[in-house]
């Protein structure tokens, strides 16, 4: 089978040809477009159950909260995993499944079980999933902060609430946008215990009057001249003097106001947490992304996002985009691994001259590094996978493995042509070409399998360890295997075209291959004539590694 590639690829040179060039064109625009990560995509299935239960105790958000939601879940399809935190007034739940299993299907299955603990949760709490995120899905850190005094905290929380988040929201690929410091703007009505007590007030009267006071009813319809109009009640407040009037209750048939009990103001809602900007008073935006997005894409949105904000914000509020970016790590992480990929290259390319002495065979050798990582963008682009530094980590292992079975070929193909060259009456080329690289087919297939075999055993790592590392071993495996199969197709018809002609076959070996061979003659003497010793050293050896 092997040897009819070969065949084939020499008797079709110029389609061999036309098909590399348009996967370098072509790959190269696939692999400019494929989606970029600091690493492999590690979210396993997981959906976070939150409850709100203010004014409970741990002890008693647990009891009354988290064990009857756990007790519901446990059991369900797919799940692998319970873990829970139980604090003042919150529960926290994370329900795990299996890698296999599909997020949405996940969800619906949580959702579907937390219809029934319902009954069995207090009234007043109501258990909610968060939106679905990724495991390394906080991209950016976004920071609001004022240059001067003119806005406070409580403003400038407003502005991340009401303007900013919101807009952020609306971006695809944004799962959640979690702001964090300042001041939540309330309406905080402080009722004065002596006031409502001469004057005969409870709390329960209070509550009652300002929720049915702060609404809009409708009164139907009113029909004339063939036109419908419709009736509302306007009762909602819109000042705090409005709230201050309101009507609490009648003693004596004398309407008592709730500014005679209560103090009613703007205020700040009970802190937990706070956060600083530079060292001054500020609000944080913490940015999350989706599963399977483009860190470097949907961050770039962000920014321009931000940027058509910040011409809408009044000239003392800033907003800082610097504070953390996902994309500034990524672009460092996979700018290392590609500095090292290009010395790589370069290394080698050298190495090749030096040994090989001619641009043409040091051409025909280097072009399978190219269509081997072009082969493996495809090949990765066909399964959903992402650039990172994994994947990359595994091409750079491999640069220096890709060109050995190129390099044999041109060798043996090289020295073949000089031979055929000698002789009185030589046979065509495309032949002796053919039958060079037909000679040395079955030692890069052994050599190229054995190679492999050697990173199969990270494919049985499991969990979070396979995850990581599969990507390295895939992309490995990936482009020695594109190797083999451009040292069967295109190498043989890069040396058909470039090798035959020229002053190269009368050319003789490099002055280092010379070297090396007399060198290697020598060490060769010294060891055959002395088995034992060298038999002997090669056990002392092994013996200090497994120590």
């Amino acid at each position: 089978m092997l040897n009819k590639i070969i065949r084939f690829s020499l008797r079709n040179r110029l389609l061999v040809i036309s098909i590399a060039a348009f996967m370098i064109v072509y790959g190269s625009y696939v692999a400019i477009n494929m989606p970029v990560d600091v690493l492999p995509d590690l979210n396993r299935p997981r959906v976070t159950v939150m409850t709100e239960a203010h004014g409970l105790s741990p002890e008693e958000v647990e009891v009354l909260i988290t064990l009857p939601i756990e007790n519901v879940l446990n059991g369900a399809a797919g799940v692998m995993e319970l873990r829970s935190t139980s604090s003042p007034g919150l529960s926290i739940i994370y329900v795990e499944f299996g890698w296999s299993e599909d997020i949405y299907i996940a969800r619906q299955t949580v959702a579907e079980k937390l219809q029934l603990a319902r009954e069995r949760l207090p009234s007043d709490v109501t258990p909610v999933m968060t939106p679905v995120s990724s495991i390394m899905g906080q991209i950016m850190l976004i920071g609001l902060t004022s240059t001067d005094t003119a806005y406070s905290p409580m403003e400038l929380r407003t502005i991340a609430d009401w303007v900013i988040r919101p807009r952020l929201l609306t971006i695809p690929g944004i799962s959640q946008v979690i702001n964090i410091g300042g001041e939540v703007k309330q309406y905080q009505v402080l009722l004065d215990p002596f006031r409502m007590a001469s004057l005969n007030v409870s709390i329960e009267e209070v509550e009652k009057s300002l929720a049915q006071t702060n609404i809009n009813t409708s009164g139907g319809f009113l029909e004339s001249s063939n036109k419908e109009y419709l009736i509302r009640n306007i009762g909602r407040v819109e000042s705090i003097e409005e709230v201050s009037n309101s009507i609490i209750t009648y003693r004596n048939d004398v309407p008592i106001l709730l500014k005679q009990i209560a103090d009613v103001k703007i205020g700040a809602g009970i802190k937990r947490g706070d956060a600083g900007v530079n060292g001054n008073p500020g609000v944080i935006l913490s940015v999350e992304k989706q599963p399977e997005t483009n860190t470097l894409t949907i961050t770039k949105e962000v920014v321009d996002v931000l940027d058509e904000i910040q011409k809408t914000l009044p000239p003392e509020v800033e907003i800082l985009k610097d504070l953390f970016s996902q994309s500034d790590f990524i672009d460092a992480s996979i700018s290392n691994v590609e500095e090292a990929l290009r010395d790589g290259i370069i290394v080698i390319t050298i190495i090749l001259f030096l040994f090989l002495l001619n641009f043409r065979t040091t051409a025909i050798t280097i072009t399978a590094i190219p269509l081997s990582f072009i082969i493996t963008v495809f090949i990765f682009k066909m399964f959903d996978m992402s650039i990172n530094t994994m994947t990359l980590g595994g091409l750079a292992v491999a640069i220096g493995e890709i060109v050995d079975d190129a390099i044999v070929d041109v060798e043996n193909v090289l020295r073949r042509l000089r031979e055929n060259s000698a002789k009185k009456k030589p046979d065509n080329f495309l032949k002796v070409v053919y039958k060079a690289s037909v000679e040395i087919r079955s030692s890069i297939v052994y050599a190229t399998i054995i190679v492999i075999l050697v990173f199969l055993p990270l494919f049985y790592l499991s969990g979070i360890e396979g995850r990581i590392f599969a990507p390295l071993g895939l992309a490995y495996i990936i482009s020695i295997g594109a190797s083999l199969l451009v040292a069967l197709t295109v190498t043989p018809v890069l040396c058909s075209y470039l090798l035959p002609k020229g002053k190269l076959l009368e050319k003789n070996e490099s002055f280092l291959v010379r070297w090396l061979k007399k060198e290697d003659k020598k060490l060769l003497n010294v060891t055959l004539k002395n088995p034992k010793s060298v038999i002997a050293g090669s056990i002392v050896l092994i013996m200090i590694s497994i120590g």
